[in-house]
């Protein structure tokens, strides 16, 4: 995988009753179904934004907040 060149902070709702992207107050939101427990969240956070900005999963890295709800991600090949 290539060194991320992009970075997006994003707000994430875990165990949301489907997933979603929103963007409010210049806040990237990002609801998805998978629970909060053994990075079942954090990998779907990757697979719906990934899957948004229309790149691979490979592309994309949780570079912060691996346990919070603020995260960091590291977009290959953007910015």
């Amino acid at each position: 995988m290539a060194a991320p060149t992009g970075r997006l902070e994003v707000r994430v709702t875990p165990g949301a009753s489907r997933d979603a992207v929103a963007i409010a107050d210049g806040v990237v939101q990002l609801r998805v179904t998978a629970p909060p427990a053994d990075g079942a969240a954090n990998a779907a956070v990757l697979r719906l934004l990934a899957a948004a900005l229309g790149r691979p999963p490979r592309d994309l890295t949780l570079l912060r907040g691996a346990t919070a709800r603020i995260k960091l991600i590291g977009i290959a090949g953007f910015g």
